[in-house]
């Protein structure tokens, strides 16, 4: 039985010209009708109701076919903020974005003294989206929420939010959310949005990158360790899948998860370091490991008239072969459309490191899926994972039909807030 109210009805239509317009805007009320299914009149009241919230705005006009202009409407850019947060391999990166996802202000914090220290990270994150408002003077009243893009598998739980559970990080039921709500920066209404941060790569590719238009694909995120996003029509805002953790070796490597043979003991970036180390390699001391891959691969790939160091060629080499490997699992499991390869150190690798990946995977994965699905780098660039994170809030406020969530009544202490003070020392 068919149970949608009239209100679900009018949020429904604010959705769809909201989305219509954000992606293809500016369009003309006109124009809106035929691609949302919506009659004139519904369109004429929904743009109506949107431009009294402020969340339109006028964007000139064109001219129509023998009749006065018509006047084009766009998504406001200023009617919103989100915040984006990436918790990387190297570094806790912040970014606030207005509406339209132009950026607006970042903070970065390395991690190279604390790690993954949980109270380092979370006081990385107070500070930092502290630092994005003032730096842009923006309210926080002002904010649709806050999306955080963290490694791990995240649980969301009606007791402590979003829970991660890193084990290649030493997160073990890390009650992240509920950290982050105590002695928070933000009000209350402001939400926060935690989830594994090859999903909001995988977002933020799909929304402007490299996927954009296809019905299914899989984004990988390759940096010290490897993750992937599946989007299939089932699963259309994308499911976190641990590929890293797929065995390609048996009683192989020890992966910094503990098990011997996974993927990211031989792919991810901190492996393929390591292995040049061990083989005799010599990376700089006292750097980062983007510091580090950039060095080994240009003593791969150095200026012509210098011989290339063959020892950090054959790792590579074998790297290319192992997500090559990696990679037709994917194709074999999912038969995506597209590949999209992203994070930190497959955008270093790039455009060289490619063809070597494709031709693997090719060559390991089945002929009918492998000849349908093209593998490509990711469009976005390093930022992509805080554009990503920083959609989960907007995904949100679309599927509200652009209305923000009504606050939380006054009551009982949430049970999260509870179960700190109780671990809290007296």
């Amino acid at each position: 039985m068919n149970r949608r109210t009239v209100r679900d009805l009018r949020r429904a239509n604010r959705t769809a010209v909201l989305q219509r317009l954000y992606f293809d805007g500016p369009l003309s009320r006109f124009e809106l009708g035929p691609v949302t299914g919506l009659s004139s009149g519904s369109v004429s009241n929904v743009v109506a109701d949107l431009v009294a919230d402020g969340l339109l705005e006028e964007a000139g006009s064109v001219d129509s076919d023998g009749g006065r202009p018509r006047t084009l409407l766009r998504v406001a850019p200023g009617s919103g903020h989100m915040i984006g947060v990436d918790v990387g391999e190297t570094r806790v990166r912040v970014e606030l974005f207005d509406l339209t996802l132009t950026e607006l202000a970042r903070a970065e914090r390395p991690l190279t003294q604390h790690g993954y220290d949980v109270e380092a990270i979370v006081g990385h994150i107070r500070d930092g989206i502290t630092e994005v408002l003032a730096s842009a003077a923006v309210e926080p009243e002002a904010l649709l929420g806050v999306g955080i893009g963290v490694p791990g598998i995240v649980a969301h739980t009606p007791e402590s939010g979003a829970v991660v559970h890193g084990q290649t990080i030493g997160w073990d039921a890390v009650p992240l959310e509920a950290l982050l709500r105590t002695g928070s920066p933000l009000p209350g209404s402001v939400r926060y949005f935690i989830d594994n941060g090859a999903k909001t790569l995988g977002q933020a590719e799909m929304w402007f990158g490299g996927g954009r238009g296809a019905r299914s694909a899989v984004v990988v995120l390759f940096g010290s360790g490897v993750g992937a996003c599946l989007v299939t029509p089932e699963v259309e805002h994308g499911r976190a899948v641990e590929w890293g953790h797929l065995t390609v070796r048996v009683r192989g490597r020890r992966c910094r998860c503990g098990a011997l043979g996974c993927l990211e003991a031989y792919a991810g970036a901190e492996s393929l370091l390591e292995r040049w180390r061990e083989a005799g390699g010599r990376p700089p001391e006292g750097t980062d490991e983007e510091t580090a891959l950039t060095a080994m691969l240009t003593a791969a790939h150095p200026a012509e008239g210098t011989p290339a160091d063959p020892v950090a060629l054959a790792v590579l080499e074998e790297t290319a072969e192992y997500l090559g490997a990696g990679l037709s699992d994917l194709i074999n499991l999912f038969q995506p459309e597209r590949i999209i390869v992203g994070g930190w150190a497959g955008l270093q690798l790039g455009d060289r490191f490619l063809p070597a990946v494709r031709r693997h995977a090719t060559a390991y994965a089945l002929r009918y899926p492998a000849g349908k699905v093209t593998v490509d780098l990711g469009r976005l660039g390093p930022d992509a994972v805080t554009v990503g994170a920083a959609i989960l809030p907007l995904a949100d406020f679309f599927a509200r039909g652009g209305r923000r969530p009504e606050p939380a009544p006054e009551g009982p202490a949430p049970a999260w807030r509870t179960a700190l003070e109780e671990r809290a020392p007296h």
